[in-house]
């Protein structure tokens, strides 16, 4: 399962748009996502059990969460733009 210190995070997140960001133990950026509701699409990626092999080792080197709120979604997505263009993370 999950650490506690990521659950206890993702309990913390905002219930609004913008976007998150996930790091490995070596602080190394893996994933840039954009959210309607920043809460419920990264508690997603920990209640699902995915078949998919690339999300499934994504999940796993996850060590610590950050996210900014926006706006709305398209703030949110255009960010995600950026942030992606910005540092090519693995994932």
């Amino acid at each position: 399962m999950w650490s506690s210190k990521l659950e206890l995070v993702i309990k913390n997140l905002p219930e609004q748009p913008g976007i998150y960001k996930y790091f490995d133990q070596e602080n190394i950026l893996l994933y840039v996502g954009k959210a309607k509701n920043i809460r419920k699409r990264v508690a997603s990626y920990f209640t699902k059990f995915h078949t998919d092999r690339k999300t499934h080792r994504l999940v796993a080197q996850i060590d610590h969460i950050e996210f900014m709120v926006v706006p709305s979604e398209s703030e949110a997505l255009l960010l995600e733009n950026n942030l992606i263009k910005a540092h090519q993370p693995k994932y």
